[in-house]
């Protein structure tokens, strides 16, 4: 055999799928940039209309351009409890339908234009100064070389149609009856694995059936296998979860593809493969195998409809027994499991990262922040003595609570110290401008929720101290200090609070106008306090415990206005653009 040929052959394929695998990434990132904010409202919409959610699976799909970003997304926000999972049940089906947009794609026939598409794009990316129009260059560019590579992998495929020796180690592999069909199957599962880019093993198939190397069954059968090889990618990003149902989400999307070939395959040559072809004849009016100047210029478009018409036949068998699906995931799996970890996160950084995904994964830990913040200062009340002469420490069920609340503040301290690394490093890589500022915001809140734990543990330990010195506060320092603690509980729901788009400044100056309120209130209490040490006898213990818990929760207070003006500056920054 020619060495030299060999070495070409290998170069074009080794290149090109380098290039497309580049495409489908810089396409891929363009997209989910310029469409960044309507993934984000759609996949946050999901309901349990399993209808809804299917066309929502399939819309965000459609816009990242891969059912792997749609699958880390939706295990993210099962794992944060704020998806069902009858709910990501449905988007992963949608997921599988958009997924097959990108063979759509390459339908079109512009493939000869790879190049110069490619080239101009380039000028665009480089040298505009608009974002928008500089990552919608960058989509295009993508394309371009999604077409560029694909060309060049035909012309390496293209030789091996010649050699013998190639057709007779293929014929083993060749779908020409139902075990053929099976390992066809395999062999695409097994490179999508290894890939992990369905959308690159589609783009090998297509060059391979372009080039006349394989015939159209054998990349049907292919093609099946691909829907397979995807699922690995949501079940890795599932071992990190800590939900159950997260984990179930990722064994559905095996189940569901795993099923849907075995169902297709037996059904392939009797029913499913004729239909393909009379659907190919009717919209092209001819069949996959028709040839012009030694090139199929159907079967790109055969191979397409194989892929959709999989993803959606699969979808229909599914979607009625959505709800008996997600009962028996909930029922009949994982119940051995240990208890997930209420706080600590799983963020884990990767650099092929969606950023859109990793920036909602983030947003949801640091909601979990202010949940268990907001619990933080409920259960300080109730240790708290307010309403009674002592703390009670040596009470079992006090003591548990006090305990708790020593632990979830070292606990949020881990948090916020992952949480910052994750994004460290999400912020060392290429991002937008409202990812970069969403991200420095969520850096910026992660670390005022850490400081409001921080100081509801120091206003706990003054209330211990002054157990532990035998020391009580007066009826009237008990009543105004449960007071300012009642202000404080009233102010983190305030600035929680939802923020209109054109209402932001109105909130933040409400906001403003309630922390003063507060200050004003501290100063108030510190004159009492000195006016009562001019008339009244009081151990130095109690003098000094009683001001530094007001100062400890004006310090609250404080960090809780700084999270209220980084959540309106977001908001604003959005509303500019």
């Amino acid at each position: 055999m020619n060495t030299d040929l060999i070495l070409t052959m290998l170069f074009n394929l080794v290149g090109g799928l380098g290039i497309f695998l580049l495409g489908m990434k810089y396409m891929q990132q363009g997209l989910q940039v310029v469409a960044g904010p309507n993934i984000r409202r759609l996949i946050n919409k999901a309901t349990s209309n399993r209808f809804m959610a299917v066309g929502i699976g399939t819309l965000v799909t459609m816009l990242v351009q891969s059912s792997s970003v749609t699958s880390v997304m939706v295990i993210g926000l099962v794992n944060s409890e704020l998806m069902s999972l009858s709910g990501a049940i449905a988007v992963m089906m949608g997921a599988n339908i958009g997924t097959t947009i990108t063979g759509w794609i390459l339908v079109l026939k512009i493939g000869k234009y790879g190049l110069p598409i490619l080239g101009i794009s380039t000028f665009f990316w480089l040298f505009v100064k608009n974002e928008k129009i500089r990552y919608t260059a960058l989509a295009i560019l993508g394309i371009g070389m999604i077409f560029f590579g694909l060309e060049l992998m035909k012309d390496g495929f293209k030789p091996l149609r010649d050699m013998p020796e190639f057709e007779s180690w293929f014929l083993v592999f060749k779908a020409t009856n139902y075990f053929g069909v099976l390992k066809s199957a395999l062999v695409g599962c097994i490179l999508t694995m290894i890939v992990q880019s369905s959308s690159a093993t589609l783009g090998i198939t297509i060059a391979l059936a372009t080039a006349g190397v394989i015939d159209f069954p054998t990349a049907g059968a292919l093609v099946l296998g691909e829907n397979i090889g995807t699922t690995i990618t949501a079940y890795l990003a599932s071992i990190g979860a800590d939900d159950p149902n997260a984990k179930r989400s990722a064994y559905f999307h095996i189940m569901f593809n795993v099923t849907g070939v075995l169902v297709i395959t037996a059904l392939f040559f009797p029913i499913y493969l004729p239909l393909v072809i009379s659907f190919v004849e009717v919209w092209t009016g001819h069949p996959p195998d028709y040839q012009v100047a030694g090139e199929f210029v159907n079967i790109t478009f055969a191979i397409a409809s194989v892929h959709s018409g999989f993803n959606i036949a699969n979808t229909l068998l599914f979607i009625g027994f959505v709800p008996r699906i997600a009962n028996f995931l909930l029922t009949r799996t994982l119940q051995s499991d240990s208890p997930k970890s209420e706080y600590l996160t799983h963020l884990e950084f990767q650099p092929d990262m969606s950023p859109i995904s990793a920036i909602e994964r983030s947003g949801h830990e640091i909601d979990r922040m202010r949940t268990h913040t907001s619990e933080m200062l409920d259960k300080l009340f109730s240790v708290t003595p307010f309403s009674e002469k002592k703390l009670r420490s040596a009470d079992k069920e006090t003591r548990a609570t006090i305990d708790q609340l020593f632990e979830r503040e070292k606990i949020l301290d881990t948090v916020q110290i992952e949480i910052t690394t994750f994004l460290s490093d999400l912020l060392a890589s290429t991002l937008s401008k409202e990812i970069t500022d969403e991200a420095r915001q969520q850096l910026r809140i992660a670390d005022e929720y850490e400081s409001v734990s921080d100081y509801i543990v120091v206003v706990l330990k003054l209330h211990l101290r002054l157990e532990e010195g035998q020391s009580f506060l007066t009826e009237a320092q008990r009543r105004e200090l449960e007071d300012l603690h009642e202000d404080i509980v009233k102010f983190f729901e305030l600035i929680h609070g939802e923020i209109e788009d054109d209402k932001a400044r109105d909130f933040l100056a409400k906001i403003r106008k309630r922390s003063r309120k507060i200050t004003s209130k501290i100063r108030d209490l510190r004159g009492m306090h000195w006016d009562r040490l001019s008339n009244e006898d009081i151990p130095p213990l109690i003098s000094t415990s009683y001001m530094d818990i007001a100062n400890g929760y004006r310090r609250i207070k404080d960090h809780l206005l700084n999270i209220a003006e980084a959540r309106v500056g977001g908001k604003q920054r959005k509303k500019k653009k």
